[in-house]
């Protein structure tokens, strides 16, 4: 067989693997961020994550973004931003509310722990100071 007998099936695949490169370019950099909402979400700790990274990586995409009004470059990296910007927001969301949800539930064992306490100065007027 010759190359042109081959070109029926050689194009749609070269057009094919452009996209599936593409994509991985467009989703690659999610995919480390997918186990790691996962595992903040179940265990309701994010105190492994750092939130400045989000702000590093939220700049750099946005700066990104920017550059592309200037001088024009790829679609799929300027997808990439989009998606990046949106996982970060997303990552940001939810430590935000598992660090709210964690802080309050300290504070309340805090209080509580205070207020029936045994030992010490009651916080309560109407219970009397009680000596250990």
């Amino acid at each position: 067989m010759d190359a042109e007998g081959l070109g029926w099936l050689l194009v749609p695949l070269q057009q094919l693997v452009s996209w599936g490169a593409a994509g991985a370019m467009v989703f690659g950099g999610v995919v480390p961020y997918i186990p790691q909402y996962r595992d903040i979400r179940r265990t309701q700790n994010a105190e492994g994550f750092s939130t400045y990274v989000c702000l590093v990586l939220l700049v750099a995409n946005i700066l990104r973004i920017l550059f592309w009004f200037g001088r024009r470059f790829e679609a799929p990296l300027l997808w990439q931003s989009v998606v990046m910007i949106l996982t970060m927001l997303l990552m940001l969301k939810l430590c935000t509310e598992v660090r709210v949800a964690n802080g309050l539930n300290l504070k309340r064992r805090v209080f509580a722990a205070s207020r029936w306490s045994s030992c010490g100065r009651a916080a309560t007027p109407s219970r009397r100071p009680t000596s250990c």
